[in-house]
């Protein structure tokens, strides 16, 4: 059977209307706060949910993105925002502790979140990002984030998605590519296909700006301190490189790394390698 979800609905402190969707598990059990990247959204992470029946879990859409409201203001596109509504967030649930999921830009917030909030979270799963971001990977980024944002239907729309990054997913079959579509496209009324996703998020990708990648991450970063800490990083990434994503274990007995072999930026999370690691590394706190 199908893991289903329950969708809701809470403000922002700025007075948008924001969307979660709340998938029950075993009571007791911490639930998982999963955050997605830059222009996905909360179905991003129902294929791993579905492999993680007993745990509870709430997967968000950011402001701009799936069901959450769109915001007037473009420059409030930005993690330290995002991180405030994720405060919101468990603020309207009443939950006082979560374990972060955090993919690529949700990666980055788990870290600020764990500064601002310390104690926030009993443990973290970082998927393909750290404190050093490979440049290339983000102008890969800037090449299409915002563009051509509609499409005549959904050969089309599933032909960019595939043009943008075709070594990240080489084994994807057409069905995979279907399914990752539906996921972060929908279909307007006059049957044209469209991302999910505000398209000025883009605004913050530019080389002299800093609100979609933070400066100075290494802080924020060592914050974790001994957060127990699982970092998932695509072989062939080119957002987090294996430089970088060795170094954030060394010298931290809580954090583990694994790699997940023909991936790139970034990993499903339900590839086997990782839904593994995943299950390992939840169990102690089951």
């Amino acid at each position: 059977m199908t893991r289903r979800w329950t969708d809701h609905h809470y403000q922002s402190e700025d007075g948008l209307t924001l969307y979660a969707r709340i998938y029950n598990g075993t009571a007791g059990r911490t639930p998982l706060l999963c955050m997605h990247g830059l222009t996905r959204n909360s179905a991003d992470f129902h294929a791993l949910l579905q492999q993680l029946p007993d745990w509870p879990a709430i997967s968000v859409d950011q402001r701009g993105r799936g069901h959450s409201a769109y915001d007037p203001d473009p420059t409030r596109y930005r993690p330290d925002v995002y991180c405030k509504d994720m405060l919101a967030l468990l603020s309207d649930l009443a939950l006082d502790q979560v374990i972060a999921v955090g993919t690529s830009m949700g990666g980055l917030m788990t870290m600020m979140l764990a500064n601002m909030e310390p104690g926030l979270f009993q443990a973290a799963i970082i998927n393909d990002i750290g404190p050093e971001i490979d440049p290339k990977g983000l102008a890969r980024l800037a090449g299409y984030v915002g563009q051509a944002m509609e499409f005549e239907d959904w050969d089309g729309a599933i032909a960019a998605i595939q043009a943008q990054g075709p070594d990240i997913f080489p084994d994807f079959s057409q069905t995979d590519w279907r399914d990752f579509a539906a996921n972060v496209c929908e279909e307007d009324h006059d049957g044209r296909v469209r991302f999910r996703y505000d398209p000025v998020i883009s605004q913050g990708l530019g080389e002299d700006k800093v609100s979609t990648v933070p400066p100075d991450l290494w802080p924020l970063y060592h914050g974790l301190e001994d957060l127990p800490t699982l970092i998932i990083r695509g072989e062939t990434s080119d957002i987090l490189s294996a430089e970088t994503a060795e170094h954030m274990v060394q010298n931290r007995s809580a954090a583990r790394l694994v790699s997940v072999p023909r991936r790139g930026h970034a990993p499903m999370l339900t590839e086997p390698v990782a839904i593994t690691a995943i299950r390992a590394f939840l169990e102690p706190f089951a």
